[in-house]
């Protein structure tokens, strides 16, 4: 088992490779832009959810139902959800940020947590603190690690409770606001949504929501997604795809290292610049199945949560990063 992460000096490699794709492809820019279409999408996941309860509380569904519906429909429709909130972050939605922001609330209607504002301001980072310790929210505590080490149910306990895990990274980071305006009204307006559904279709449909999410980003296939990423499976190599089927109901999100080339491209998108550049990607070590990646990092002895290229920080950028960033600063669109 691994005592600590792996450590670069290297600094971050989507930067160089987004300026050589597109000194080679400038039409990639032609993809830089909203798409408005995404809408219609969290609309559409949101009736799935609110319709698949209304159905459990109409039809009187009994318990099994419930769980069998919330670990098939629910999670994968929660899962594009969190998707689309993704997109949301990057305004690819619309031009105003405004909007972008309203409509990652939007997706935490059929999700019944108030998570977009908050997870919007630890994405950005993300982004732009690939992989630093303190400044990037996808990593691990080391405490954390250390105590899942690479024994197969503290992984899978590990997964089951990632949705709880998730919540509490962000109290590492040294930027970021963890309180603002918008994460007030997103905290107030699902409050009133989830009272809504308690009311006026029934507990047990709300009770589908939260047990929908809660396998959305957990013990399931599409809960892979959180190891695909970044963790490592190739030395050398921070970032990783998944061209699996699951991409079509998923809203493309497996095209990670496309992602963080060209954040400002939209899901629609990230297919096209693959098959520009694939000289690009092609090389790149990449999964083709969710479920095969769950059963392997649980499994296998070899994987744990010191598997990860962690880039270090001089001094000076140490010091530099104890100044707070607002969100503002991290956004990628005006």
């Amino acid at each position: 088992m691994r005592q600590d992460f792996t450590y670069t000096p290297e600094q971050n490699p989507h930067a160089l490779r987004s300026r050589e794709i597109l000194k080679k492809y400038p039409e990639v820019k032609k993809w830089m832009k909203p798409y408005p279409m995404t809408a219609f999408w969290i609309t559409f996941l949101n009736v799935i959810l609110l319709g698949t309860g209304w159905a459990i509380e109409h039809y009187d569904l009994n318990g099994w139902w419930i769980f069998g519906l919330a670990y098939t429909v629910g999670a994968l429709a929660s899962h594009a959800l969190f998707v689309l909130i993704h997109d949301a972050c990057h305004d690819a939605i619309f031009k105003k940020r405004i909007w972008n922001k309203i409509w990652g609330i939007f997706c935490n209607i059929g999700q019944g947590l108030p998570s977009a504002m908050g997870f919007r301001t630890y994405h950005l980072l993300h982004h732009s603190h690939l992989n630093e310790y303190e400044n990037d929210a996808d990593l691990a505590f080391n405490w954390e690690a250390r105590l899942v080490k690479n024994i197969w149910w503290r992984k899978a306990l590990w997964f089951l409770c990632f949705f709880l895990i998730e919540a509490i990274r962000p109290a590492k980071l040294e930027k970021g606001k963890t309180f603002d305006r918008w994460v007030m009204i997103n905290i107030v307006f699902i409050i009133a949504t989830n009272w809504a559904i308690y009311t006026f279709i029934g507990p047990w449909a709300l009770g589908f929501i939260f047990l929908s999410s809660f396998f959305s980003v957990g013990l399931h296939p599409v809960g892979a997604r959180w190891v695909q990423e970044h963790y490592t499976y190739k030395e050398g190599q921070e970032t990783y795809g998944y061209y699996g089927p699951l991409n079509k109901i998923q809203f493309n999100i497996g095209y990670h290292n496309e992602h963080h080339d060209f954040y400002r491209v939209p899901w629609i998108h990230l297919p096209k610049i693959k098959a520009l550049a694939p000289e690009y990607y092609d090389n790149l070590y990449a999964h083709n199945s969710w479920t095969k990646l769950l059963l392997d990092f649980i499994f296998n002895p070899e994987r744990d949560l010191y598997c990860r290229i962690v880039r270090k920080r001089d001094q000076k950028a140490r010091q530099a990063s104890s100044t707070p960033t607002k969100p503002s600063d991290l956004s990628f669109a005006k």
